[in-house]
């Protein structure tokens, strides 16, 4: 009999720290678990030799050929390989505190949830990472738009395979970065979510210095997750509610992102300016009036990339001035009737200091 959980881990290099990935799950996390390895273009024996020894043959190997950078192949490879009921995808640097599976399972077993949402923390397990922004007094499955899902943006905890299954959903291949993010928003719109709030939690390692995310690369290929979301036609089909929730998250984090990791003006010639404001646009059109719950300072920055009548220099001070948080132009809204919606910036920092 199958264990009820598939852990995948995918690696790239035996340089990353996959033996105590591994280690955090044969030792604190074993009871409920099958863990398998995915070897993306390295051999198996590379990476089994930098396992502990007592490690080695608890683990399933498996070897993927795929020639993009990017983590979406290795994970879809490993998942589909996967045999559990539920299964859940680490990063080589990565380590979970032991009973976080027990707790994740727990959870999906009372709730009836198909997707378990972990607790996450940065580096070390006291650092807690503070997203969903979610309801203080959520119990049970939780509501994608109430409950502010989308402020996650990677699918870890736990995943039903028969959800996975009746979605057709997987990671998004060919893409750098954010081939995550079409996937995990199928996830919290489309299936059962409950969030673990208080188990023990998904560490995220801060070992890698040459993660490809860091890395900044041209607009369309930084941004091009989000140009693939917004056309597919189950997000079309997102009531407006829905689609505003999303868009407001994406617009936040990878829009304007996209402005404050590249400080230089010199970065931002009129190709890549296009290339942005063509972002803006897209995410306008695909949810009318999401703009209105964001603050002075962000629509400033908005305006700046849609219209392109600022300097590079004035966008960057935009992008700089909308994180200066706490000061009336962060969270006040153009609109004073909507500075008390849900994804208004003054309801969002109040519900974020809650979940601490």
């Amino acid at each position: 009999m199958s264990a009820p959980v598939d852990v995948v881990i995918a690696v790239h290099t035996p340089t990353r720290p996959v033996g105590r990935a591994v280690a955090s799950v044969l030792e604190g996390n074993a009871e409920h678990t099958r863990t398998t390895v995915v070897c993306h273009n390295v051999p198996a024996e590379e990476i089994a030799a930098v396992l502990a020894p007592e490690h080695r043959d608890r683990v399933h190997y498996l070897e993927h050929q795929d020639p993009r950078p990017s983590a979406s192949g290795p994970f879809n490879a490993g998942m589909a390989a996967a045999e559990g009921e539920f299964v859940s995808i680490m990063g080589s640097d990565d380590r979970l505190e032991p009973g976080a599976v027990s707790s994740w399972l727990d959870l999906a077993r009372t709730t009836g949830a198909e997707t378990v949402m972990t607790r996450l923390a940065l580096g070390r397990p006291g650092r807690a990472v503070h997203t969903p922004p979610a309801r203080p007094w959520l119990r049970g499955v939780a509501d994608p738009v109430r409950d502010r899902l989308s402020y996650r943006s990677a699918p870890l905890g736990l995943v039903s395979r028969a959800a996975r299954a009746r979605l057709g959903a997987d990671l998004v291949e060919g893409m750098v970065v954010g081939g995550d993010v079409p996937y995990v928003t199928r996830l919290w719109f489309e299936t059962r979510v409950a969030v673990d709030r208080r188990g023990p939690a998904y560490v995220i390692g801060e070992d890698a210095t040459d993660r490809v995310t860091y890395v900044p690369r041209p607009i369309e290929q930084e941004l091009a997750f989000l140009a693939h979301l917004l056309r597919q036609d189950w997000f079309r089909g997102y009531s407006a509610d829905a689609r505003r929730a999303i868009v407001t998250k994406l617009t936040r984090i990878h829009l304007f992102g996209a402005v404050h990791n590249r400080p230089d003006p010199l970065w931002w010639t009129d190709e890549e300016r296009a290339a942005l404001a063509g972002v803006a646009r897209a995410l306008l059109d695909a949810a009318p009036g999401f703009e209105e719950v964001l603050s002075l300072s962000d629509r400033d920055l908005l305006d700046a990339i849609r219209l392109r009548r600022a300097t590079a220099e004035q966008m960057i001070a935009a992008a700089q001035a909308r994180r200066r948080h706490g000061r009336p132009r962060t969270v006040l809204t153009r609109n004073p009737l909507r500075v008390l919606a849900r994804e208004a910036p003054g309801r969002l920092m109040a519900a974020s200091l809650l979940t601490r």
